[in-house]
């Protein structure tokens, strides 16, 4: 598999952490999975495994903020996570604004199969992804 603008994203949460994979040339991603998380420290030797696999051209792990985009105390650590990602791995990260994604989420599963579809786990991919197409929206390569 070639993996040239290839992206990945992080949609961070203390309890589930949800991975969308996407690319440059269509600017569309698509859900990849959820990690389980222990008070926000997930299994790194999982993310390893993916970010070795996929080899992204970048990172975007999106950053919680309120409404009214002040930060609240999980913004800071989604940037922790953010930074161990970076140092751990070499990776480059990027933190894109994350407001609503998962209101959004719950809607785009909601229409695709109603209550049935909004599992959490679910749910937490779906938000990788609209994390990663509006960073792709925002800044094409």
């Amino acid at each position: 598999m070639t993996t040239a603008g290839i992206i990945m994203s992080f949609d961070f949460g203390t309890q589930r952490i949800g991975l969308a994979i996407g690319q440059y040339v269509t600017c569309s991603a698509r859900p990849l999975e959820v990690l389980n998380a222990r008070d926000g420290m997930p299994h790194w030797p999982k993310i390893e495994t993916l970010l070795n696999e996929w080899r992204p051209d970048r990172v975007v792990v999106g950053l919680p903020l309120s409404i009214d985009g002040s930060e609240q105390p999980i913004t800071s650590r989604a940037r922790t996570f953010a930074n161990r990602l970076q140092s751990r791995f070499k990776v480059h990260v990027v933190l894109h604004d994350e407001r609503l994604s998962t209101v959004e989420a719950r809607s785009v599963l909601f229409a695709r199969g109603g209550y049935r579809a909004l599992e959490k786990s679910k749910v937490d991919a779906w938000a990788a992804v609209i994390i990663l197409e509006s960073w792709l929206e925002q800044f094409p390569q």
